[in-house]
């Protein structure tokens, strides 16, 4: 079924996602960075602007990880709004 598809392209967005604040919370550790990692799904979105500030500043231009990160998050956000749309449309919920 259609919900099915959303459901698990939603469940891999989330992985993604975590693994790449997970990775973006390595690299700002390593450039001495002061960050938190009990509060890290927090503070997910400031860490990820303080990713992209830092290598635009090293690099002349924004790390991968941060397109990594919004790319992610909103593919995750676009499933549930689908899973909820299809729910409506076939009367699941």
């Amino acid at each position: 079924m259609l919900i099915n598809v959303f459901i698990i392209i939603g469940a891999l967005s989330v992985i993604w996602n975590i693994s790449t604040t997970i990775i973006i919370y390595e690299n700002l550790r390593k450039r001495n960075v002061k960050v938190n990692f009990i509060l890290l799904r927090l503070f997910a979105p400031k860490y990820a602007t303080q990713y992209r500030l830092i290598t635009l500043k090293e690099n002349g231009k924004i790390g991968s990880l941060f397109y990594h990160w919004i790319f992610s998050i909103n593919t995750a956000i676009c499933s549930v709004i689908l899973i909820l749309i299809t729910a409506l449309i076939f009367n699941l919920l």
